[in-house]
């Protein structure tokens, strides 16, 4: 078997194109990120329309499934129950999916949109802004994300263990595209391809918080050496905890990251303005509802402008690349529930938490710049990856906290690493459980590689690039699973 997984073409073809693209970037990395600006500007133009119509479309086949006569199918065998506990399956999500993501843009985005409006003639830094900047906020943190992970979470576990099929992309459209192996492998290299670069956005957008807390804590300056030394020493860890296997180092790092994330949560909410926060996130969640159809279809092009194309199109496809690695983590530790019960899961209590994480922390930094005169909204326009730890400076205890966070940071990126070897291990070793620890190490190298070689190539701008280019041809083949899932569904035994 593993043998077999070194001439598997998915394998070779994805690791030639993702070692082509780490040579080029880190022999040219000045003109690796112009290239990929101009790619950028060509997708999000051309095709923001296309990324927000899917996922809208998404959110509401999953809604439709999961109260339709399908949503009480198991997945798994008739009698089966879920193999994890409620508690730490949702630490499995949470970590694997944008745990990471929202540590770092949790206070960072609505101050971001409090400093920048997202409508023209919003005026910026006042009462309107503030609320805005949280509705906002909500609605790109909430089921519209989790929904793309959630399509791709429930047809692979519906094939894995109601079909007893591996667990490939290909596998879940064959019901369309047929038994044509050079697509069904194209297929699968495109979803390979398209998970690196949205692990490397994450990965890079970690080592940028972490290097913005080590400057905040320690002085220690935002430098590539410093970013390049957190890499290495996360590629260690994560590569020693792939080692452990799903149920041991996974399982144990969900744990710890939840754990963190309550104790910081439970900390800012007492230790914060704790009505204030209880009001916008009531006010905020009403916002988001009743803004809803408004923010997934917007788009500006009778009054031009950036800010959808920088903030909603480039969430979504960076969900859309991360989509089969978390769709497919999603699968594997979703064994024994029901259609219903995992999309509840997927699409109600991430979101919930994320709301909840925002309203604590971007509402306290809201309430302190508005009603204490601080200036977190001009540092995070400055510098993004500081925003956690501006935050931390108005409350007791800073330097703890900043510790903290900055351990939990590591370890979202531990763990989001270590499930994404497995993944990607999983998904070119023809969907195998089990994948081979050598092939697993292959793509820690590689993806820590990429995630430096586009920190080098550009930061931040050239992470966001990574993510859009790679979704597009990905974002068709979600909607095939969909048509996919909708025909192989309805020939189903009706248990």
């Amino acid at each position: 078997m593993k043998n077999r997984a070194y001439k598997n073409p998915v394998f070779i073809v994805s690791a030639i194109v993702v070692s082509i693209l780490v040579i080029l970037g880190a022999i040219f990395p000045v003109g690796f990120g112009a290239v990929a600006e101009k790619l950028y500007n060509f997708t999000s133009n051309s095709f923001g329309w296309f990324y927000l119509l899917a996922v809208f479309i998404f959110v509401i086949f999953l809604i439709g499934i999961s109260i339709s006569k399908y949503g009480k199918v198991r997945l798994g065998p008739v009698d089966s129950r879920p193999d994890y506990p409620f508690f730490t399956w949702i630490g499995m999500l949470f970590s694997a999916g944008f745990g990471v993501g929202l540590v770092f843009w949790g206070v960072a985005e609505p101050m971001s949109h409090y400093f920048i409006t997202p409508f023209s003639d919003l005026k910026a830094q006042t009462e309107e802004a503030a609320r805005v900047a949280m509705g906002y906020a909500y609605f790109h943190w909430g089921i519209s994300q989790w929904s793309v992970f959630g399509v791709v979470g429930l047809i692979m576990a519906f094939l894995q263990f109601k079909k007893e099929k591996s667990a490939l992309v290909s596998n879940s459209i064959k019901p369309i595209i047929g038994k044509n192996k050079a697509v069904s492998n194209t297929i699968d290299s495109l979803a390979v391809i398209a998970t690196v670069m949205g692990i490397a956005t994450s990965l890079g957008l970690g080592i940028l918080q972490m290097n913005g807390g080590l400057k905040s804590v320690f002085n220690i300056p935002n430098s590539v050496w410093v970013q390049l030394a957190i890499a290495v020493v996360m590629l260690i860890t994560y590569l020693l905890s792939s080692s452990t296997g799903l149920n041991r180092g996974i399982k144990w790092l969900s744990n710890i990251n939840l754990g963190l994330c309550l104790v910081l949560l439970a900390f800012v909410f007492f230790a914060g303005p704790t009505v204030f926060i209880l009001n916008t996130l009531v006010l905020g969640i009403g916002d988001y509802l009743s803004h809803f159809i408004e923010y997934s279809l917007r788009l500006t092009p009778y009054e031009g402008g950036t800010w959808v194309r920088d903030w909603t199109i480039f969430y979504w496809a960076w969900v859309i690349a991360w989509s089969p690695f978390v769709g497919a983590f999603v699968a594997r530790v979703s064994r024994g529930r029901t259609i219903r019960e995992f999309i509840f899961g997927v699409l109600v209590v991430p979101p919930a938490i994320a709301c909840l994480w925002i309203a604590a922390f971007g509402g306290t930094a809201i309430y302190s710049d508005l009603f204490k005169g601080t200036k977190i909204a001009e540092a995070v326009n400055s510098d993004v990856t500081v925003a956690l730890f501006k935050l931390y400076e108005t409350l007791p205890f800073s330097n703890v906290l900043s510790m903290l966070s900055i351990l939990l940071v590591f370890t979202f990126l531990v763990t989001s690493a270590d499930s994404a070897t497995y993944i990607l291990g999983s998904m070119t070793s023809n969907g195998s459980l089990n994948p081979s620890l050598p092939i697993k190490i292959i793509w820690g190298v590689l993806m820590t590689a990429i995630a430096v070689v586009l920190l080098l190539a550009g930061g931040l701008d050239a992470l966001q690039t990574a993510s859009l280019i790679a979704a597009l041809p990905f974002t068709i083949i979600l909607l095939l699973i969909v048509a996919s899932f909708i025909k192989t569904i309805k020939t189903t035994n009706k248990n």
